[in-house]
């Protein structure tokens, strides 16, 4: 998943097209350019750009029909642009195409970010040492991400008011509606306990929405988040929804991505969920967290969501990435563990 690979020869993107609205609408831009295709990217296709006047990195929309409120490349770019200023971790922005009769699909046009993407969060190459730093500097980016103010930013009106784990249950249980290709048990009961069972909400923050190692891009040679990429699932809410996605990590099995259950203590050096629990609530402010087990039922829901959108997409003709199959496979399983913990939380 990490690196790039050619353009497909079905994949209709023109790099004419973006040559010329790059040389209008980004500063310095000079084409011509040519493509290649990072191998993530699920969800939103990305490309890396090469240009006379350098290389930079294309977002954009899958092309073809889209569930409402999915994909919205001009909220990640607004999300961007709003945080590049106050010296959060992102890539500096360049330009927005809203247009989709440019190439197909609206875009956007931002830095791409040299260092280094660690997809297995075990981390198997590193030193004890090395592994703690790099999970502090995960931990220290959230906190610091949630600390930021928003209306400083320009981002007063990025989400909506109110309880935000009312509103994503909401969104998930529609966009698994829209997306729904069979009967599963497990997800009817989800979408009954869940809106049924909501926790206080008592923090507003920027949230991530899918904040995990290999959306990051780190320093080559220092333990230092140097941007943190993928906002497609950004908005306003509660910041315990971003924390407890993270410490999913300690209760998912180590599966070459970010799971570490039955990993963490001082031998490998992967901090352990308490370690996490008192650093982020240091630098935070909190007192402590709430017990977990909704919260990790909600985001194994929220997550079944998104499987599910990608299997429909499978269905449809219109996945974006190699790993997209492999990926849908996981739909039932992701619903039978987010309602294990349901039942551990009283359900």
């Amino acid at each position: 998943m990490v690196g790039t690979l050619p353009v497909p020869a079905d994949d209709p993107i023109n790099a004419a097209r973006i040559a010329a609205w790059m040389e209008t609408h980004v500063q310095g831009a000079a084409g011509p350019v040519t493509l290649a295709k990072f191998k993530g990217g699920q969800s939103n296709p990305t490309y890396r750009v090469d240009g006379a006047s350098g290389t930079y990195v294309l977002r954009r929309q899958p092309f073809g029909k889209l569930l409402p409120s999915a994909h919205a490349v001009d909220r990640e770019y607004r999300l961007i642009a709003g945080l590049y200023p106050t010296g959060f971790p992102v890539p500096r922005p360049y330009g927005l195409c809203e247009d989709a009769d440019v190439i197909g699909a609206k875009f956007y046009v931002m830095e791409l970010v040299e260092g280094r993407n660690l997809w297995d969060g075990s981390l198997p190459s590193m030193t004890p040492a090395q592994r703690t730093a790099i999970y502090n500097a995960m931990c220290d980016t959230m906190a610091q991400l949630h600390n930021t103010d928003h209306e400083a930013a320009g981002l007063g009106d990025y989400g909506k008011p109110g309880n935000y784990f009312e509103r994503q249950v909401a969104r998930w249980t529609k966009q698994y509606r829209a997306s729904e290709t069979e009967h599963m048990p497990d997800v009817e009961a989800l979408i009954e306990w869940l809106p049924a069972t909501l926790p206080q909400q008592d923090r507003v923050s920027i949230v991530h929405g899918d904040y995990r190692i290999d959306n990051m891009i780190f320093h080559a040679d220092e333990a230092r988040v140097i941007a943190v990429l993928d906002w497609e699932l950004s908005t306003l809410g509660d910041p315990l929804a971003d924390f407890s996605y993270f410490l999913m990590n300690w209760v998912t099995q180590p599966e070459g991505r970010s799971g570490v259950m039955g990993l963490a203590g001082a031998e490998t050096g992967i901090p352990t969920i308490e370690d996490m629990v008192a650093r982020y609530c240091a630098a935070t402010g909190r007192d402590g967290v709430p017990q977990l087990d909704w919260y990790f039922a909600y985001n194994l829901f929220r997550l079944t969501g998104i499987v599910q959108g990608i299997k429909k997409r499978i269905v449809d003709g219109t996945a974006s990435s190699a790993q997209a199959a492999k990926t849908a496979e996981r739909v039932g399983p992701l619903a039978a563990a987010a309602w294990a913990f349901a039942k551990r939380a009283g359900a």
